[in-house]
């Protein structure tokens, strides 16, 4: 504890303040990248050994398995495959150690511009994105030791049963709910006061729980969304429909990520090698038995050869893991020649990708200050309260306070299934005067000046509303075949011929409206906020036009990608992965992250990540435990130690 409240004060009064003067200067990129390049800052919050951040790996070592990518599949796959003492495994991970500050739950958006972040952007495209700088909207993804799970909003949220039993009804046996919640309930540690208990344990590798701090406006959101008629519930439980307060991936208040939950309890296990700082380039195949038998990777600008064994397994997420098939022939044949990579496998890798995106022009006035303050930030007082004790307004998941999941008059599929999730935040994209949530949204200055600006030190609330089963569809290419170049992300938002999407954001518009015009909310005197978006001035405000030239002006993903390397069956002409994550037509070749996820869910896809990590460790666990006969005394379990 005093290590930790040392670290905080010189986080803090060192090089926080000077960060915080950059923020009011509205320098937020360039703030954020000076948090993430103050070596002083570069202080790990646990002992490193040696051989866990592996820092030297010999040329053309052999592994039993490699994993390339730490992130919320990679880290679970990484600690349950060296349970196996036998097993020799190397994990690949092409950033480094994120930063004590990005614990800071509250601080979550401002990690999205570091150096910690690809800072990917999506392609130019018509009709959507239309408040973003240049029509572009930032596709965040995590870049340091766990992956995206060290920048992300920390949300947990499983999804729903149907989701998994229309999965595995897509030819993909093994995946339906009843196969997938044993591994959602093994990973957890949960302390969630209202729950169904029969859906939760305590005692697994993440932590999940209520969320220490919450404003008076969440507490007025939850109330008026059950006045309006949707009832409480546990939505990682019985019931998805209905309204929560939210639970996020916290320990003791700060963020648990894939690190800490699953990579730092195996760090003592010497069959266990992480190697920071080094990219994956290619897959090595052999051309004559289509085996995978190894990785080309870089490190220090050195080229590496790691070699398996048994098995490559790709968890780099949906971005990285079709790229780094593409780049080593695994793809569409036609666009591989086309960039002069020999083919190896004639796949559609990146032929199909989903995404949730969400709005963020709904904006509530009250008459009293009852939503969380951006003064709070700036308070040592905070940072004390969150160390010492774990809670406070800084163990916000950066503002989201409760969520609600609704069936709207757009949706045909039955009464338990969701469309549309409600994300409720304690303030707006003013609360911290666009320093942050501006940049984190892909909103560009002069739409900002002119719609939110107003909005700045007032007390504001808003719903932000989530598609969570689009019917557009977008893709993914390569843009070459240097590995270095990023992937061309096209992620045809609004472009499902019926306008489905469209229409199903308004009637989530509608439900809004409806539950702030509730007893809870109107004893605030709370009021929409009425002014026209720049760029719709020709509709009239509050019209079904109207809000769709707002969508299509801001709506920006909540970075949920997937379907990008997807699972199905042989006859599936989609299909990358079967139903056990082997990728067709090569040995020794496995992608377990987000990418192989056939549909879009109704969750944020962090903990299905999770989920998709712990089934491919047993998967391989019984492929290669079973030819091998293993003995029961070969299996290490790590101790859990809640005090990292």
């Amino acid at each position: 504890m005093t290590r930790e409240i040392l670290l905080l004060f010189i986080c803090t009064t060192r090089a926080y303040s000077s960060t915080l003067a950059d923020f009011s200067n509205n320098t937020t990129e360039n703030a954020a990248i000076t948090l993430t390049r103050e070596k002083r800052l570069h202080l790990p919050l646990f002992p490193i050994n040696k051989e866990y951040l592996h820092p030297n790996t010999p040329v053309e070592e052999t592994y039993d398995f490699i994993i390339v990518g730490s992130g919320s599949a990679g880290s679970v796959l990484a600690n349950r495959l060296s349970e196996n003492q036998k097993w020799k495994i190397l994990l690949l991970e092409v950033g480094d150690e994120a930063i004590p500050l990005t614990d800071i739950p509250v601080l979550a958006p401002v990690f999205q511009f570091s150096k910690i972040d690809w800072n990917y952007k999506a392609e130019k495209q018509d009709g959507a994105c239309l408040g973003c700088p240049d029509q572009r909207m930032h596709w965040p993804r995590g870049r340091a030791l766990g992956g995206t799970t060290v920048l992300n909003y920390m949300i947990h949220v499983r999804g729903n049963p149907l989701d998994y039993d229309r999965w595995a009804a897509m030819g993909n046996p093994g995946w339906s709910y009843k196969d997938v919640l044993p591994y959602f309930i093994k990973m957890e540690d949960a302390d969630i006061e209202v729950q169904d208990k029969e859906y939760h344990q305590k005692g697994g590798y993440l932590s999940v729980g209520d969320i220490p701090h919450r404003s008076e406006s969440a507490h007025a959101f939850v109330k008026a969304a059950q006045e309006a008629g949707h009832p409480y519930v546990d939505y990682n439980g019985k019931d998805q429909m209905g309204v929560s307060y939210v639970q996020g991936n916290l320990r003791r208040g700060k963020r648990c990520s894939g690190e800490k939950a699953y990579l730092r309890p195996a760090r003592d296990r010497n069959n266990l090698k992480v190697s920071l700082n080094s990219r994956a380039i290619k897959i090595l195949i052999n051309p004559g038995t289509s085996s995978a038998y190894g990785i080309k990777y870089v490190k220090n600008r050195r080229y590496y050869k790691a070699l398996v064994t048994k098995e490559v397994i790709l968890s780099a997420g949906a971005f990285n893991s079709p790229q780094l098939l593409m780049l080593s022939g695994i793809g569409p044949k036609e666009h591989l020649e086309e960039l002069n990579i020999p083919v190896v496998q004639n796949l559609p890798v990146g032929q199909k990708m989903y995404d949730h995106i969400t709005f963020v022009g709904l904006n509530f006035i009250t008459n009293t200050t009852i939503v969380n303050r951006q003064s709070d930030l700036y308070n040592p007082v905070n940072y004390l309260d969150l160390i010492a004790n774990g809670k406070g307004p800084l163990t916000t998941l950066g503002g989201v306070e409760a969520l609600a999941y609704i069936k709207t008059n757009a949706s045909t599929d039955p009464d338990s299934y969701p469309d549309m999730e409600l994300i409720f935040i304690g303030g707006s994209v003013a609360t911290d005067r666009g320093l942050a949530y501006k940049n984190t949204l892909s909103i560009k200055q002069e739409l900002y000046d002119g719609y939110w600006k107003d909005l700045e030190d007032k007390s504001v609330w808003q719903v932000i509303p989530m598609l969570v089963h689009p019917k557009s569809v977008g893709y993914l290419r390569l843009k070459s075949k240097n590995p270095y170049h990023w992937p061309k992300f096209y992620p045809n938002y609004f472009t499902d011929a019926e306008n489905h999407d469209i229409k199903t954001f308004v009637a989530s518009i509608r439900e809004i409206q409806r539950i702030n015009e509730m007893p809870s909310f109107q004893k605030y005197g709370s009021l929409q906020y009425d002014k026209v978006l720049p760029g719709c001035e020709r509709h009239t405000f509050d019209t079904d036009e109207y809000w769709e030239c707002a969508l299509r002006h801001i709506t920006p993903t909540l970075h949920h990608q997937v379907s990008t390397c997807k699972m199905g069956p042989s006859n599936d002409p989609e299909a990358v992965v079967d139903n056990k994550l082997k990728v067709y037509g090569i040995k020794n070749l496995r992608v377990a992250d987000t990418s192989v996820i056939p549909l879009p869910l109704t969750a944020h896809t962090n903990i299905p990540a999770y989920m998709v990590g712990e089934k491919a460790s047993d998967l391989i666990k019984m492929e290669w435990e079973a030819s091998n006969l293993i003995d029961s005394g070969d299996i290490k379990r790590s101790h859990i130690s809640k005090k990292q």
